[in-house]
């Protein structure tokens, strides 16, 4: 049997312990070898990231680069238009073949807007979706046609992850840590200490370049 890939894809703009430590957790729960970190140039649904596409690839390179479990891919930085996640996750299906394992982690803030993601309802066919919990943020969808696509495509089993090529949602216990890119800027632009916030090997490598200030 194919053993399960997953997926992992943000602006991390800067990459710090909020993304790592749960997929790290993640990982020991469901029985991933690998997790492959996707960085993108060009998000579509958020404003474009301060650091440079090479700084934040070098970022995620230095956060990684002790930790066998994570993998880089720099597919979507290549692209200087917006990058939709069901076009990756389709070309990444096709290059896999039609009966590994895949799948795409995402954070619960995420999937409560999936609907709004470009043809959303396609993903499923190419990966299942790994969520991710976080408190303060509601299990239910807010429409009930979303909440009924939910409920149709949920599993309690990670063994369905690693049996199934696609098409499952599985909301995974994983810790929560306050920690947000957005807080991680504020800080260094304030002079700050983020000591606690991400590797050492990224915070000095945001201080020789002077990054977020």
């Amino acid at each position: 049997m194919k053993s399960l890939q997953a997926l992992f894809g943000g602006t991390f703009d800067p990459v710090h312990y909020g993304h790592l430590k749960p997929v790290e957790t993640l990982a020991n729960l469901i029985g991933l070898s690998r997790v492959i970190v996707m960085p993108n140039n060009v998000p579509p649904h958020r404003p474009q990231p301060e650091a440079t596409s090479a700084q934040r690839k070098t970022m995620l390179e230095l956060a990684i680069a002790d930790k066998p479990l994570f993998i880089l891919d720099e597919r979507e930085l290549q692209h200087d238009t917006p990058s939709y996640t069901a076009q990756t996750l389709k070309a990444w299906r096709e290059e896999q073949g039609p009966d590994v394992p895949l799948a795409f982690i995402i954070g619960q803030d995420s999937l409560l807007t999936f609907p709004t993601w470009h043809d959303y309802e396609t993903i499923l066919d190419n990966t299942h979706l790994i969520v991710c919990r976080r408190p303060g943020y509601p299990l239910e969808m807010a429409q009930e046609q979303h909440q009924h696509w939910l409920d149709q495509h949920l599993t309690n089993t990670p063994d369905d992850l690693h049996q199934l090529p696609a098409g499952k949602i599985y909301l995974a216990e994983t810790p929560w840590f306050n920690i947000s890119a957005t807080i991680i800027r504020e800080r260094l632009e304030n002079g700050e200490s983020c000591d606690d916030l991400m590797p050492r090997a990224v915070l000095d490598y945001i201080n020789q370049h002077g990054l977020y200030r």
